[in-house]
C-alpha cells in the first residue's frame, strides 16, 4: 500500500497579522497555532510522519513543547523563499523513504481547526486516485471584479467555482514534477495542474477549516476549537 507523508509548511512570517512572532507561533488556547494542526495529523494512523518545514533561521520551535508527538514529528529547518520551494525541499528530504506512488499530504500551519474526522474522510475519498486531490468548498458568495478606481467592473458567475483548502494530497513523483514546472505555485494543486493530463480531484471540506490570516481570525479559530471539544472552554 502507498504510504502517506504529511508536510506542514511553516517557514513564513505571517506579516499580515502584524505581530513580531511568526504567525504559526501565535497562541491559540495556550498553544502555538500550528500545534493544533500538527496534533491532528499526528493522530492519523495512516500518516507515516509529519514533516514541519521551518525557516533555517527559526528560533521559536525549541521554545515550545512538542514531546506529545515523539515518533511522528520531524522538524526540518529548510524552508524556502516561497511555499513551492519549501514543499519541494521537504520532498527532497523525505525522498529516500518515498516511492513515486506514495502520497504527499500538505496542510497549512495556519489551518488549526481541521478535525481528524475530516482528514480521515479525505484520505478515504482520495483512495487510490491516480493523481490526488484537495479539500475545497463550493463558492457561496457573489464575486465582483474591480477597476482601478475600486468600482465594480463585472460580476463573475460563481457556478463551478470552489475555494481551495488544505489538506492537498498528491502522488510524490507527480507533485515533484509539478513543483519543478511551477515553482511559483501558490498551492500544490496549481503545481499539479502544470503537469499534463493531471486534474486534481475536489473533495468537499468544511467552512470551519478556516485559514488564520488576520488578527480577528485568532479568536474565531479558538471558538471553533472549543466547539469541536479540542480545547477547554
Amino acid at each position: 500500500m502507498p504510504k502517506v507523508f504529511a508536510i506542514v509548511p511553516a517557514a513564513g512570517q505571517g506579516t499580515r497579522i502584524g505581530d513580531a512572532v511568526p504567525k504559526q507561533y501565535l497562541p491559540i488556547a495556550g498553544k502555538p497555532m500550528m500545534f493544533h494542526a500538527i496534533e491532528v495529523l499526528a493522530a492519523v494512523a495512516r500518516i507515516e510522519c509529519v514533516c514541519v518545514v521551518l525557516s533555517p533561521l527559526d528560533r521559536h520551535w525549541g521554545e515550545h513543547d512538542w514531546s506529545a508527538f515523539p515518533d511522528k514529528i520531524e522538524p526540518l529547518f529548510a524552508g524556502g523563499a516561497h511555499r513551492a520551494e519549501t514543499v519541494r525541499n521537504a520532498i527532497d528530504h523525505l525522498g529516500h523513504r518515498m516511492q513515486p506512488m506514495d502520497w504527499v499530504l500538505v496542510h497549512d500551519a495556519a489551518r488549526p481547526c481541521i478535525p481528524k474526522e475530516l482528514v480521515e474522510q479525505f484520505l478515504d475519498e482520495i483512495g487510490d486516485d491516480p493523481v490526488g486531490g484537495l479539500l475545497a468548498m463550493p463558492l457561496a458568495d457573489t464575486l465582483k471584479s474591480a477597476d482601478e478606481n475600486q468600482r465594480v467592473a463585472a460580476t463573475i458567475p460563481r457556478l463551478n467555482l470552489w475555494r481551495a483548502q488544505t489538506p492537498q494530497m498528491f502522488r510524490a513523483g507527480l507533485l515533484r514534477r509539478g513543483l519543478e514546472a511551477r515553482p511559483d505555485a501558490t498551492d500544490e494543486a496549481q503545481a499539479i495542474e502544470a503537469v499534463g493530463h493531471s486534474a486534481p480531484r475536489l473533495v468537499q471540506g468544511e467552512n470551519s477549516n478556516i485559514k488564520v490570516t488576520f488578527a480577528e481570525d485568532l479568536a474565531l479559530a479558538e471558538m471553533i476549537l472549543k466547539r469541536q471539544g479540542r480545547v477547554p472552554f
